[in-house]
């Protein structure tokens, strides 16, 4: 009987609570471990966290606890595979779902870039994130077998900046988890209420962060609150990032609008599926997945021209230039005063999200997997 092959998966994303990359990693893992073809072995340097189904699925785990987890990738966990292949307990490939590799290894490797913003927009990003990713992303595309990017957008700024990965590169667009889908009418009246906005709200989901382009968000409500008389409210969710202080104290005293904070998954789900619009301007995104659940929930989108949301979006919903406050605002206003187009876009982006499922990119990642290990 021929062995299953057994993947090592860099963890680290697991041990914080979830978000953009730890969402994906557990959604996609869980739907690779279900395929039954791979083993799995998740590799930590603290304890993960939020990981039931991947254990359901099959998923296996190792902690080797380390205080800094870029120090562990780079020797606790390569000292730690080629240890298991003198042992005889061999690994035979190496995925890393967040941009690094570990300089050494001693099997082939797979990693997923998300995007290049640490490159692309320095002042974006704290200055360890911006060093750590320059350092190591070159010799990590070096080391890799193969390479997935979220996006065609990210692929082609790959292609760009490192010319020699294109043969190596793969895009598999991510998936969208079950939950996310339209409530029926009485459920979502019951959602609005439980967020104080009986007449439905404008949503927006994402990091407190410089590129999420929240301060022009907040200048084209303001602008709908003085068109719209009746304007529903701004609900903004979303844990604190990186130099968030300026936007979070603009969120706590502009008019309309209100801060959730960081909402538990199934609270994200329903304040999602509640929402009478969705709003995402960022400036640059490797996927967008909260546009794509927004999508999957039946509520209308405007979000940016730039980057991968076209992509995701295509023709289901408004595309605007980020800073443009006034064209913003003006796509705003249509679908909260137009109801046949609120209900076209609605239906429009349902279909649009049918097309990212993680049963789709499981597949098309473990076809990878297979070219990396020469199948």
């Amino acid at each position: 009987m021929n062995r299953r092959p057994t993947i090592a998966l860099d963890g680290r994303v697991l041990v914080d609570a979830p978000a953009g990359a730890g969402y994906y990693t557990r959604s996609i893992l869980a739907k690779l471990a279900q395929r039954g073809r791979y083993r799995y072995v998740a590799f930590c340097h603290r304890p993960p966290r939020d990981v039931e189904s991947l254990t359901a699925a099959g998923v296996r785990y190792e902690v080797i606890r380390a205080p800094l987890g870029f120090w562990w990738q780079q020797r606790t966990l390569p000292r730690r595979l080629a240890a298991a292949a003198k042992k005889g307990a061999e690994f035979d490939l190496l995925w890393s779902p967040v941009a690094t590799l570990p300089r050494r290894l001693s099997i082939p490797a797979v990693v997923t870039i998300h995007d290049l913003t640490p490159l692309l927009f320095p002042y974006w990003h704290s200055w360890r994130n911006r060093v750590t990713f320059k350092r190591q992303l070159p010799s990590s595309l070096d080391q890799a077998a193969r390479v997935i990017a979220d996006s065609q957008s990210t692929a082609a700024d790959l292609e760009r900046r490192f010319p020699w990965t294109a043969g190596r590169l793969t895009v598999v667009h991510l998936g969208i988890d079950p939950e996310f889908k339209p409530a029926d009418p009485t459920r979502a009246a019951a959602i609005r209420r439980s967020f104080d906005a009986p007449r439905g709200y404008g949503l927006f989901v994402g990091t407190i962060e410089p590129r999420k382009n929240l301060h022009t968000l907040l200048d084209a409500w303001q602008r709908v609150r003085e068109r719209v008389p009746d304007a529903p409210p701004l609900l903004v969710a979303g844990g604190r990032g990186w130099r968030s202080g300026g936007v979070r104290r603009r969120l706590g005293r502009a008019p309309g609008v209100e801060y959730l904070g960081r909402l538990p998954r199934s609270r994200l789900v329903e304040v999602t599926q509640g929402a009478t619009v969705f709003v995402y301007p960022s400036r640059y995104e490797g996927f967008g997945l909260p546009v794509a659940e927004a999508m999957a929930c039946g509520v209308p989108v405007v979000t940016s021209d730039r980057s991968s949301l076209p992509e995701v979006i295509d023709d289901a919903g408004f595309q605007v230039h980020p800073q443009h406050t006034q064209k913003l605002a003006a796509a705003i206003e249509r679908i909260l005063t137009d109801r046949a187009l609120h209900q076209r876009l609605a239906a429009r982006g349902i279909a649009r999200a049918a097309l990212f499922t993680w049963d789709k990119a499981a597949e098309e990642t473990e076809a990878v997997f297979d070219q990396a290990l020469g199948k």
